[in-house]
């Protein structure tokens, strides 16, 4: 693709990686970066402010970290640690951050896999087995990088069913509109690829691309992305700097997950919508943006207008034009294409898996709750597991998300609480909190570990999702 990108994710290159190591320790430090520069190019910091400075300087922004719990100024306390978590998966919320860490007992892993960490590796540890969780988590960003090329071929969505031609007829009608485009549909279904066709299929194609997710920010963090600010805005603004709004020039600037942005942002949004206008924070001259503005959300958003959390007129100002990207269960035989695809896309070299008959025909009928994105890793699973060998109905089967229904079948409600009323076990307590438990499982299996994401979806906020996680004793860990 020719435009360039502004993405916050590192981009998977021949080049050697780059490492973020946070550690106040510098002997580790040191002993540490010398066994890790074979593989990585390592990048190191011993304090949360200092990681803030640097990832401000650098122009390339790493998708890895290496990270200590107990940082300046509380070593012997995993908050800072926790809380440099939350930063950077703020920053980058496909961040890749491993835990290097004394201070391994059970509720700080929990936490710190809770708060979006994908390991944790207890200090002292084994050399190559560092290197070997390290190694593996960049095989698991290249494969989520190259997601886009999975799907997308050369200048094509894969696949040939009605709903995907009707995507493509629509993505060449809007390509080289000035008006904004909202791309709606569930999430994994490739809102982000329609968003980079649109623009790489437009006159802008070799301007600048840029990405931003609404939902990986706190407000004030968001704003400064957005409008940039100027020297002396705020504590900590040093320098004066440019916002996504600016960098974007007359290219095109994607906003993921529009519905997340704050209403304190939306009004600010409307005015660059309606005339361009916007400032930087802390500025009182306006500047000028003539960026091409895409969004897209997996919420409804008459339903975000009707609960006050989206203002109607930016509805309006937004919707001019709308790409509905439809789900991989509407997509008739697409599912299959994509399954050839992916398989050879993941057989590093070795034999490809072959589907039987009727694991096919299980396949076209499964309703796919996580779209493409769950094929893609199904697909890894049954190459790592089924190489050169046939699979079965039965180990597709084993591989499939279960559907969340609970099998009360011809049976209206009353009939259903008589009938399990008859139980001379029942405890109203115990069913609540059996309910309770699948609700908060399945969340987290949707949202792949996310808490904040399963948060949302189960319609509580973090912490206390959080508590509840404690009180039922569920594990919850990030997950590709």
């Amino acid at each position: 693709m020719s435009s360039s990108s502004l993405s916050l994710n590192m981009p998977v290159s021949e080049e050697k990686p780059l490492l973020l190591f946070v550690d106040d320790d510098p002997i580790i430090v040191d002993a540490l970066s010398i066994v890790l520069a074979k593989d990585f190019e390592v990048i190191t910091a011993e304090s949360r402010k200092q990681v803030k400075s640097l990832l401000q300087d650098l122009s390339v922004k790493p998708a890895l970290a290496l990270v200590d719990l107990g940082l300046p100024p509380k070593p012997h306390s995993p908050e800072e640690g926790f809380k440099l978590i939350e930063e950077l998966m703020a920053v980058n919320n496909s961040f890749k951050i491993l835990i290097l860490s004394g201070q391994n007992e059970d509720i700080n892993i929990h936490h710190a896999l809770t708060l979006g960490a994908v390991d944790f590796i207890s200090k002292p540890c084994d050399m190559s087995l560092l290197v070997s969780r390290l190694e593996y988590q960049m095989t698991m960003l290249q494969a989520e990088s190259s997601e886009k090329e999975l799907i997308l071929n050369e200048t094509k969505l894969l696949g040939e069913s009605v709903g995907l031609k009707t995507l493509r007829d629509l993505i060449s009608q809007f390509a080289d509109t000035a008006f904004p485009v909202l791309v709606e549909g569930e999430s994994g279904t490739g809102k982000e690829l329609v968003a980079e066709e649109l623009h790489s299929s437009s006159s802008r194609s070799e301007l600048p691309f840029i990405t931003i997710n609404c939902a990986a920010f706190t407000p004030e963090l968001l704003e400064a992305q957005l409008f940039g600010y100027i020297k002396g805005a705020f504590t900590g603004a040093s320098n004066d700097r440019v916002g996504f709004f600016e960098a974007a020039g007359e290219g095109s600037l994607f906003l993921d997950e529009v519905s997340e942005l704050p209403l304190s942002l939306q009004s600010k949004l409307l005015r660059v919508l309606e005339n361009g206008e916007f400032y930087r924070i802390g500025e009182t001259k306006p500047r000028l943006s003539k960026a091409r503005i895409i969004a897209a959300t997996n919420r409804d958003l008459k339903e975000e207008i009707r609960a006050g959390t989206f203002r109607q007129d930016l509805y309006h100002r937004l919707c001019v034009l709308v790409i509905h990207v439809p789900e991989l269960r509407e997509r008739e035989h697409d599912a299959l294409i994509l399954m050839e695809y992916f398989k050879g896309m993941y057989a590093a070299g070795n034999p490809l898996f072959e589907l039987t008959d009727d694991a096919k025909l299980l396949l076209e009928q499964y309703s796919f709750p996580g779209n493409i994105r769950e094929l893609r890793n199904i697909a890894i699973r049954l190459s790592a597991k089924y190489s050169g060998k046939p699979v079965s109905v039965t180990a597709l089967q084993d591989e499939l998300e279960s559907d969340f229904d609970i099998d009360v079948i011809n049976l209206d409600e009353n009939d259903f609480v008589a009938q399990e009323l008859k139980d001379k076990n029942f405890n109203l307590d115990n069913k609540i909190s059996e309910w309770e438990r699948r609700y908060v499982s399945y969340a987290l299996k949707k949202c792949n570990g996310n808490l904040s994401k399963a948060a949302r979806l189960l319609g509580v906020n973090r912490t206390t999702l959080y508590s509840r996680l404690q009180r039922l004793n569920i594990e919850s860990s990030s997950s590709e």
